[in-house]
C-alpha cells in the first residue's frame, strides 16, 4: 500500500502552511495555547471561521457548487494536519459539517439557498437536538414530540447535552411526528429558530467548567414552539434517514493529527517537570513506556487513516470504518488527556475558583502548560460516549464487519 502524498498533494500542502502561519493570529495562538482556561470564544470562532470562508477554505467537505473548497480527501486531511500543527481549531462542526451536508442531501432547492450561504459565512451559529434525557444512544426512544397543525409543527419536550447552544441562532432536531412499530418510522428532521418563542436553554454544569464564560453544554426546553412546515428537511416521518447521514460525518474524523500535535505538546511538558523520584519526567521509565504506547497507538491509527483516504479518493464510501475511527480516537484523546494532567503533577488538582471574588486579580499557581490540564481531562470523559456510545459503535462493527 501505497501511503505517501503525491507531488500535487505536497505543493498543496506548503500552501497551506504558509497561509496558516500568516492568517492564524498569534493573540489566538496564544490564548489557545492556554488550553480549557482560555478556550476561544464564539467571537473568536467567528472571526476564525469568516478568515477561512474568505479563503475558501472554510467548508473542506462541501462540493464547490455550494460554495465549498472542493478539497479531496487527501487534501482534507492535509488541512487538518497542518491545522493542528499551528494550534488553530476546526470549524464549529453543527452548521458546516454537520446539518449542511444534510440540507444538501434531502433539502429542497429553496432550503439550500436560505441556509447554506449563511452557514458557509457563519453568518449563524447551529447546535444539535438529538439526545434527550433517556434518550441517548437509544436515539431511536426519542420522546420531543411535533404535532402536525396544518401548516405548522407544534414542539414540546427537552433536548439535552446541547453543545453552545446558549450561542445559537438554530437548532436541527429529531422530533417524533408519529407512533409507528418501528420507532425510527415516526421520526422527522427538523430545523427550528432558537428565538421562536417557547424555547428555553439553560447551562449544565460540568467539573472541566472554571466559570460561566466556559459554559460548553445546555438543556433545551420546548413548550408548544411552532415551527413552519418549510423547516421540515426530507420527507415527514423519515427523520431517521438523515439522522444516520449526519452520523457519518459527525464520526468519520481524521484524529491523528491533533493527537501526534498534542503528544509533542506532553514531550515539551516533560522535559520541564520531575517526576516523584525527582529525575526529569521525560527520562522517567513508566513516562516513556506510557508515551511510547500511546505514539504507536497513534501510528497505527495515522495508518488506518489514510488507507481509508484511499479507499475514499477510489470513490468509496465510509462505512463502519467511521465506528472504527470513533472508537479509537476517542479512546486515544482520552489517553493524551490523562498522560498529559499526570505530567503535570499536583498542579494539575482542579482549580477551585469558588471563594475568590470579582475584582480579586486571582491567578492560577504553577507552569502556564498546567493551566487547563485538568479541565481537558474531565472534559475528555464525553468523547467515548457522543455520537453515539463507544459500545453501541462496537455493535455496529460486529454486525457490518464480523456479521454478528
Amino acid at each position: 500500500m501505497d501511503i505517501s502524498f503525491s507531488a500535487q498533494d505536497r505543493v498543496f500542502q506548503q500552501e497551506v502552511r504558509a497561509w496558516l502561519d500568516e492568517a492564524w493570529p498569534q493573540e489566538m495562538r496564544e490564548k489557545q495555547a492556554r488550553s480549557a482556561m482560555s478556550r476561544l470564544s464564539k467571537d473568536d470562532h467567528v472571526q476564525w471561521q469568516k478568515r477561512l470562508a474568505e479563503k475558501g477554505w472554510a467548508a473542506t467537505n462541501w462540493p464547490q457548487e455550494h460554495g465549498g473548497a472542493g478539497f479531496t480527501a487527501t487534501q482534507s486531511y492535509i488541512f487538518d494536519l497542518e491545522r493542528a500543527r499551528v494550534g488553530a481549531p476546526g470549524v464549529i462542526p453543527f452548521g458546516m459539517a454537520m446539518v449542511a451536508p444534510v440540507i444538501m442531501r434531502f433539502g429542497t432547492e429553496e432550503q439550500k439557498q436560505r441556509f447554506l450561504p449563511d452557514i458557509l459565512d457563519t453568518n449563524v451559529w447551529w447546535c444539535q437536538g438529538y439526545s434527550e434525557p433517556g434518550s441517548g444512544s437509544d436515539l431511536a426512544s426519542l420522546n420531543t414530540r411535533a404535532e402536525d397543525k396544518g401548516d405548522h409543527f407544534l414542539v414540546n419536550g427537552v433536548k439535552t447535552w446541547t453543545t453552545m447552544a446558549q450561542y445559537a441562532d438554530w437548532i436541527f432536531c429529531l422530533v417524533r411526528t408519529s407512533n409507528e412499530d418501528i420507532r425510527q418510522l415516526g421520526i422527522s428532521f427538523l430545523l427550528i429558530d432558537m428565538a421562536t418563542p417557547g424555547i428555553i436553554v439553560k447551562p449544565i454544569v460540568t467539573l472541566d467548567q472554571p466559570s460561566e464564560d466556559h459554559q460548553e453544554i445546555n438543556t433545551v426546553y420546548f413548550e408548544d414552539v411552532v415551527v413552519p412546515k418549510e423547516n421540515l428537511i426530507g420527507e415527514q416521518g423519515k427523520g431517521w434517514t438523515c439522522a444516520k447521514y449526519l452520523l457519518e460525518f459527525e464520526r468519520g474524523n481524521a484524529y491523528s493529527p491533533a493527537l501526534k500535535q498534542a503528544l509533542a505538546h506532553i514531550r515539551e511538558m516533560a522535559a520541564n517537570e520531575r517526576s516523584g523520584s525527582g529525575e526529569v519526567y521525560r527520562q522517567d521509565a513508566g513516562f516513556q513506556a506510557r508515551i511510547h504506547d500511546i505514539e504507536i497507538q497513534v501510528l497505527a491509527m495515522e495508518f488506518t487513516e489514510l488507507r481509508i483516504l484511499g479507499a475514499l479518493s477510489a470513490g468509496q464510501n465510509v462505512g463502519p470504518e467511521s465506528s472504527m475511527l470513533k472508537t479509537r480516537g476517542t479512546e486515544l484523546q482520552q489517553a493524551v488527556t490523562e498522560l498529559a494532567m499526570d505530567v503535570c503533577g499536583h498542579y494539575a488538582l482542579p482549580l477551585d475558583q469558588s471563594s475568590p471574588e470579582p475584582g480579586d486579580n486571582f491567578q492560577p499557581v504553577g507552569p502556564a502548560h498546567a493551566n487547563g490540564a485538568t479541565q481537558d481531562y474531565f472534559n475528555t470523559r464525553k468523547v467515548s460516549i457522543y455520537a453515539g456510545s463507544n459500545e453501541i459503535q462496537r455493535n455496529i462493527m460486529s454486525k457490518l464487519v464480523l456479521g454478528l
